[in-house]
């Protein structure tokens, strides 16, 4: 297996473990966090937060390191609509979903709401990342 082949399965391995976190948080995890009501609010959220935290770190380290050399060696299309969306699901969470996980100290409709379509277009983007990650993969 050469470099261009190793980035490759890399990037499409760390590409469908992070749709399948995204996917997971949309249809697990929040559906049952927006339902937690405000005597349960602070104990429930603190907890989810401290229980995602390393899965956050993995999951997203792992696709910006793999996602160096496959940008080196894939230079189609659809390499570049899967870094895109993998990236883009990442610039989802830095600049919306953890500032309103951040402002979020009591179970605020307004926030959850926010919070819950930016999940569904970070969970969206990861599956564009991985479909186009595929499709560069069998390219070659």
């Amino acid at each position: 297996m050469d470099a261009s082949e190793l980035s490759a399965t890399a990037f499409l391995a760390a590409s469908a473990a992070h749709a399948a976190f995204q996917v997971t948080v949309t249809v697990l995890v929040y559906p049952v966090l927006v339902l937690v009501g405000p005597e349960e609010w602070e104990r429930r959220h603190d907890r989810h937060s401290r229980a995602i935290l390393p899965l956050v770190v993995l999951t997203y380290g792992a696709l910006v390191l793999a996602s160096v050399p496959f940008a080196i060696h894939h230079h189609g299309p659809a390499a570049w609509v899967a870094l895109a969306g993998g990236w883009a699901a990442m610039v989802v969470t830095a600049l919306v979903a953890a500032p309103t996980h951040g402002r979020l100290t009591s179970p605020e409709p307004p926030l959850l709401r926010r919070l819950v379509v930016a999940d569904r277009w970070r969970a969206a983007l990861a599956c564009v990342g991985l479909v186009r990650a595929a499709a560069s993969v069998l390219a070659g």
